[in-house]
């Protein structure tokens, strides 16, 4: 049986990159659900800041200088990332696994000086709600890091194998896009952290 010509899709492309993408979608949902919890967070900071006489209670704020440090190294980050996503929409293998490798090592440093950040914390989690609220946005913000770093080394590893063609161009380009959604939460944390106890 002949196919109608108009019905015909055997040549259509099986990936697209961008909105014309499954996983395009589903990044994008994945982020507006996990900018709702963020979100919920900041309110709940906030609601137990207008609870305090004093904020924050019987402590000082945490200093500048972890939190500030890893602000810089994400934001720098976003060139690493940048230059990965250009790649895999490219689909310039070379340049992908270079720029995977980089954007891997912008990752490592964030964590290292992550733990910085966290000893450098002047309160325990359950000192008091003060404490628990600034340790839940710093691990919340830190297991998206973790969770994507994790997915960025498993996307690299296959890059450099037979598998590095097609579709593996779409996840190395939608993950970079999660990245910036990463970067771009971190930046009403830090404020949140850093330096509304200084101003208000």
């Amino acid at each position: 049986m002949k196919l109608n010509p108009v019905l015909d899709v055997a040549d259509l492309p099986t990936y697209a990159f961008g909105h014309r993408s499954i996983l395009w979608w589903g990044t994008v949902g994945f982020c507006l659900i996990e900018a709702a919890a963020f979100g919920l967070a900041l309110v709940a900071y906030f609601y137990l800041r207008s609870k305090a006489i004093e904020w924050p209670p019987n402590v000082a704020p945490p200093p500048l200088l972890w939190g500030t440090l890893n602000t810089g190294v994400l934001l720098a980050s976003c060139v690493p990332n940048h230059l990965t996503k250009t790649a895999a929409e490219d689909e310039n293998l070379r340049g992908v696994q270079v720029w995977l490798l980089v954007s891997i090592a912008f990752g490592l440093v964030f964590s290292a000086v992550r733990g910085f950040e966290f000893a450098a914390i002047n309160v325990q989690w359950d000192t008091n709600a003060y404490g628990s609220i600034l340790w839940a946005l710093l691990a919340l913000h830190t297991m998206h890091i973790g969770t994507d770093l994790a997915d960025t080394m498993v996307l690299t590893a296959l890059m450099f194998t037979r598998h590095a063609r097609g579709r593996r161009f779409v996840d190395v380009s939608e993950n970079s896009f999660y990245w910036y959604f990463v970067v771009l939460t971190w930046l009403p944390i830090y404020a949140v952290i850093y330096l509304v106890p200084r101003v208000m």
